[in-house]
């Protein structure tokens, strides 16, 4: 799953000013007393905000806090809800916490007409329903060009003012002016507020998660309307009809998460200031107009995920600019790889996953972006032949790669260090996997190498990757013990070596990953005791697999302590004696709902835009008789599988999980029906 956010902000950490501190203007008093207003009914029991101190005098100084180094006047305040998520409970009258929303309320805002100077202003979360004279507060801030008022509940209380909402930007000194009304439940009754905008200064607006059916006609006579953010507003509308109601001077249009129909038609060389736009997520259709690559500033372009085919050939003199290209799931007229590609010479971001090519890649291709490429993607295709070396490919800062599930083969090239993802699953590459002790910077935090036909042992090189996630090294022909630095990556959420012959004993190094909630050691030849540690040290984990291998010995009734553990397969061991009865104390087994933990990171798609990648898990599980592989579904599914290992006909202790001869499965919970 991928969703996008968009950030009009360049940080979230806000220090004070460089410089000599001798040099540095500290905040202005009644600035300082100001925050101190805002903080004081506030309960934080993280701490979030200990630096805002009556004894600390430099606000400047305070987390979540901007000055100007010449003034000192607080300039940029972000006290949004990702600021104020964990405060707890807000009782005093100007400030109350509703837990059940998770929600910060506002009735008092005078405290902001202090802070004259402020340039930007993010409210992210904070509701302004029962906020008095928010509006004019806010309309005092003569220097204020940027403001969020995001998932604000503004739906209660927008509609009673008046225009001048908007247009109060024309008295700002700031050129330009940016206003995210995001996630309010707006309805397009709110357009009669913005239906006299005249100010000249350009304005970017923010209309996202809305309930809004369409855009007025007059919003293409709005000049000053440079940026629009129309995202998840969940429209039918014929995109062609929408498209002819904008501003031709639109430099930016995040529409995606619509259901926008039509065509991408010739329509779009109108609009030749358009430098981003992302339209995915819809059900466009039709061949995309060759009048799209003719935009002479267009950067930016996200077409994935509608019914759009790509012609294979272009007029291509035009489009070298284009940084960013996603066309997902859209459809090439012909198997060939498109050579329009290797015309685009700026290209730090190229995704053509899942468009039907089927052929080899030329070698010039993979020359085309010396030390530039941050994101590739060509997964889900049938593309085969080898890879060269990557050594040079990517940006010298954080990139990522994904050429899973195609018909790739021969070794695994050398790739560059800065990767943070790769993923090569699902092809047929060959050969050992040496290449990873290259990888010496530390920062991959993904690695999926699973479903190919590799051989050797896993290197003993594992420390590089302290801030690893997951690794997946299931289905290949890898053997040989777990190397001791296996124990170094201490934030590994997920270890797959499903389907391997690794052998002998676990070694003792692994009880330091403590952050795994999903275990899978299933299909090897691993051998010894099931170790008494997986329970004293690895409490996170929900899924845990041994199955079919050659362990010995009793179930430890350490294995009891797991409160998250719902997947729990010994089966097709040599264990003996008794089941233990405190099996019947996995509450989590029982319990209703499935374990809600994801292995979740951010990733840097472009500047300030970022993209939101949760890793599903999956297992190959035996259920009633058939093996077969959970993916979604995996965290709801509650089993205990002990078949075919040696155990005493009765329970310890006389449980109630029965057990036969042949110790058949058995299942707690089958999967819920919600």
């Amino acid at each position: 799953m991928l969703s996008i956010l968009l950030l009009t902000t360049t940080t979230n950490q806000l220090v004070p000013v460089g410089g000599d501190d001798r040099n540095m203007k500290k905040c202005l008093d009644n600035e300082r007393e100001a925050l101190l207003l805002f903080k004081a009914p506030l309960h934080d029991p993280h701490g979030r905000l200990s630096t805002w101190r009556a004894d600390e005098h430099d606000c400047c100084n305070w987390s979540g806090v901007t000055c100007n180094n010449q003034t000192g006047h607080v300039t940029m305040l972000e006290i949004g809800y990702r600021n104020l998520e964990e405060f707890g409970n807000l009782t005093n009258l100007q400030v109350l916490y509703l837990s059940n929303v998770g929600r910060c309320r506002v009735e008092k805002v005078e405290w902001l007409s202090h802070l004259t100077h402020l340039e930007e202003l993010d409210m992210d979360g904070i509701s302004l329903a029962k906020a008095e004279k928010w509006v004019d507060v806010i309309l005092s801030l003569p220097k204020l060009s940027w403001l969020s008022l995001r998932r604000c509940e503004l739906s209660q209380v927008m509609y009673p003012y008046s225009s001048s909402f908007l247009n109060s930007s024309s008295s700002s000194s700031s050129s330009f002016f940016r206003l995210d009304l995001g996630y309010n439940n707006l309805t397009s009754s709110m357009y009669h507020w913005l239906y006299p905008l005249t100010t000249n200064i350009p304005i970017s607006l923010g209309l996202n998660g809305n309930m809004l059916d369409g855009i007025p006609k007059y919003f293409g006579n709005l000049s000053s309307l440079t940026g629009l953010s129309f995202a998840d507003n969940s429209v039918a509308l014929n995109f062609p009809d929408f498209l002819n109601n904008l501003s031709l001077g639109l430099r930016s249009l995040f529409a995606f998460k619509n259901q926008f129909t039509g065509s991408l038609s010739d329509d779009i060389q109108k609009f030749s200031s358009l430098r981003y736009l992302d339209l995915s997520h819809n059900h466009l259709n039709g061949s995309i107009s060759e009048k799209l690559w003719e935009l002479p500033r267009l950067e930016y372009l996200d077409l994935s995920f509608n019914n759009l085919t790509v012609p294979s050939t272009y007029h291509l003199s035009n489009i070298s600019y284009v940084k960013y290209l996603d066309l997902s799931s859209c459809k090439l007229l012909e198997p060939r790889f498109p050579k329009l590609i290797q015309t685009l010479k700026n290209l730090t971001h190229l995704d053509l996953s899942n468009t039907g090519i089927s052929d080899t890649i030329p070698l010039e291709f993979w020359d085309a972006w010396p030390s530039q490429l941050k994101y590739l993607n060509l997964s889900s295709n049938n593309i085969s032949g080898k890879v060269p070396d990557l050594l040079s490919n990517f940006a010298k800062d954080y990139s990522e790669m994904d050429l899973s599930s195609n018909s790739f083969n021969g070794p695994i090239p050398n790739v560059t260090t800065t990767l943070t993802s790769l993923n090569l699953s699902r092809n047929k590459f060959t050969g050992v996997i040496s290449f990873i002790c290259q990888i010496v910077d530390g920062l991959l935090y993904f690695l999926d190498l699973s479903h190919n036909s590799l051989v050797g042992q896993l290197p003993d090189c594992l420390w590089h990757f302290k801030h690893l996630r997951v690794l997946n090294l299931g289905h290949n022909n890898l053997f040989g013990s777990l190397p001791p630095s296996i124990g170094s990556m201490i934030e590994l959420k997920v270890l797959y070596l499903f389907k391997n012959s690794f052998s002998g004993e676990l070694p003792l190094s692994l009880k330091n990953c403590t952050s795994l909630i999903s275990l899978n050691l299933g299909a090897n030849k691993f051998s010894g005791t099931v170790p008494v540690w997986i329970g004293e040290n690895l409490s996170g984990l929900y899924v845990l697999i041994l199955r079919s291998n050659k362990f010995i010995g009793t179930i430890p009734l350490q294995l009891c302590q797991l409160p998250n553990l719902q997947v729990l397969d010994l089966s097709m061991n040599n264990l003996h004696g008794s089941i233990p009865s405190c099996l019947s104390n996995l509450t989590s087994m029982v319990q209703q709902g499935g374990f809600s933990q994801d292995v979740q990171y951010y990733r840097n798609v472009t500047d300030n835009i970022f993209a939101l990648e949760t890793y599903v898990d999956h297992a190959m599980i035996e259920w009633q008789g058939d093996e077969r592989e959970f993916f979604s579904t995996l965290k709801l599914l509650k089993t205990i599988d002990l078949s075919s290992n040696r155990f005493a006909d009765e329970v310890e202790d006389d449980d109630p999980i029965s057990n036969s001869t042949n110790c058949t499965q058995v299942d707690l919970l089958c999967l819920p029906l919600h």
